[in-house]
């Protein structure tokens, strides 16, 4: 346990991001399955909402650094293949 005020302080700040930031990698991860099993299922309709939803759900974590820039460039293009075959 931490001493001085600062550290405490500091590892409240670290569970607090811990915990926001998992929930943003869980409602992206979400979000995939419900995209992959709307292409499975061949909705056009559900795969065009649920693409842009995604797209905005990695934009967002990425200005919040939540994850990379480089990540979100790599889903964004493999579903959006996957979408277009």
């Amino acid at each position: 346990m931490p001493i001085k005020h600062a550290a405490l302080k500091s590892l409240k700040q670290s569970q607090k991001n811990y915990q926001k930031n998992q929930k943003v990698k869980n409602e992206i991860k979400i979000l995939e399955k419900s995209l992959r099993k709307a292409v499975e299922e061949k909705n056009k309709a559900k795969v065009d909402e649920l693409y842009l939803k995604f797209q905005k759900t990695l934009d967002k974590a990425v200005q919040n650094g939540v994850i990379k820039i480089n990540k979100a460039s790599r889903k964004k293009s493999r579903l959006s293949k996957l979408g277009h075959k």
